[in-house]
This record gives structure tokens, C-alpha cells and sequence, in this order.
């Protein structure tokens, strides 16, 4: 996992190869002002916005999720969003199949720790990140980019 802010995304580039057009697409848009929805983004890069007002831990823990066919780019456009996380081989309790169409499986596991984004920041989730986003008690905007491995 990476936490940093969009200043720093350039960083990050050489970690594959689509992080570069995915980053550079997030910085050249006003998010802000960018209506909730999918994104038409090049192959290998799906992404979409979404504003919520964010859940409590409890609930976001029902999906403790990670992926195993895509990097998850998380970007907090406004608000507070807090993640639950946990390293997957410390996971001992999956909860459900892998679904592989949502390229998602979830866990009944607690998170080892939580932390919390704020406007401009993103977080980088790996197969090896189970992760679970949208905690707070205020709207959230965020972006989420899936960047295919």
C-alpha cells in the first residue's frame, strides 16, 4: 500500500506502466467539478467518481475486500475518508467466493490499522491490500482508478 498526495504521484510512475496516464489524467481534470460516474479511461484503466456521505466502520468492514486482477487508485477529491487495512496473508477468514467478474473477495478480518485521506491525497492498494474505504460521517467525493495488472 501507498498513501501520498497528487504532488508526489510522479513518484509512482515506474511502478506500472499505466500510472503515468492514469495520474496524469487526475491532474489535468477539475475532479471537483466532475459529475459522479465511469470515466472513459484507455484500456487496462477503468475509473469512476462517486459522492457519498461516508458509512461507519462496521459497515464498511461487511466488504473487507481486496482484488487480485487490479491496483486500486484511491483519490479523496473532497472530505474526509478513513480505510480500514490489513496485509492479505494476514487474513485468515475470507467471507464468500471470489468473484471474479468484480474482480473482488471480501474478509471477516478486522483491519490492523486505519487511516485517513483528505482532499488530494490518494491511497495505492495492491493485491496484498485488503482494504475497507468510505469511513466518515460527512459527503465524500472521491475517485477510484482500477489499473489492470
Amino acid at each position: 500500500m501507498i498513501i501520498d498526495s497528487i504532488e508526489n504521484a510522479s513518484k509512482y510512475f515506474r511502478l506500472n506502466p499505466l500510472f503515468e496516464e492514469a495520474f496524469q489524467f487526475i491532474s489535468k481534470n477539475d475532479l471537483q467539478n466532475t459529475p459522479d460516474g465511469t470515466i472513459d479511461m484507455p484500456k487496462g484503466i477503468r475509473a469512476f467518481i462517486a459522492t457519498a456521505i461516508g458509512k461507519t466502520k462496521e459497515t464498511s468492514l461487511e466488504k473487507f475486500e481486496c482484488h487480485d486482477e487490479y491496483i486500486d487508485i484511491q483519490l479523496c477529491i473532497t472530505g474526509n475518508e478513513t480505510f480500514g487495512w490489513k496485509p492479505r496473508n494476514k487474513c485468515l477468514t475470507q467471507k464468500g467466493a471470489y468473484n471474479p467478474e468484480k474482480d473482488v473477495r471480501f474478509f471477516a478480518d478486522k483491519p490492523d490499522m486505519y487511516f485517513q485521506l483528505t482532499q488530494n491525497q490518494f491511497a495505492i492498494f495492491f493485491p496484498e491490500d485488503v482494504h475497507a474505504p468510505m469511513i466518515g460521517n460527512e459527503e465524500i467525493k472521491k475517485m477510484v482508478v482500477k489499473i489492470k495488472i
